[in-house]
């Protein structure tokens, strides 16, 4: 799936973050595209920052990385 969501993000020329959802076929295990977020959820609670915060950074390291992501 996570190769499915670059694809997806690089097909849409998307710049930065994205959300990539899918949804799996119960039964024949399909994988299908359901939609590209490229304003994800980012409060402290929302998946993006859960993610960053598992990997050693706090919230605010996080903020200021994606602040100087986008003026450069």
């Amino acid at each position: 799936i996570q190769e499915y969501a670059i694809r997806a993000h690089k097909a849409l020329l998307c710049n930065g973050l994205s959300r990539v959802d899918f949804f799996v076929h119960k039964t024949t295990g399909k994988i299908y595209l359901n939609e590209v977020n490229t304003i994800p959820g980012f409060t402290s609670i929302s998946m993006y920052p859960k993610l960053f915060m598992a990997g050693g950074l706090t919230y605010g390291e996080i903020l200021d990385k994606l602040i100087s992501f986008a003026l450069d």
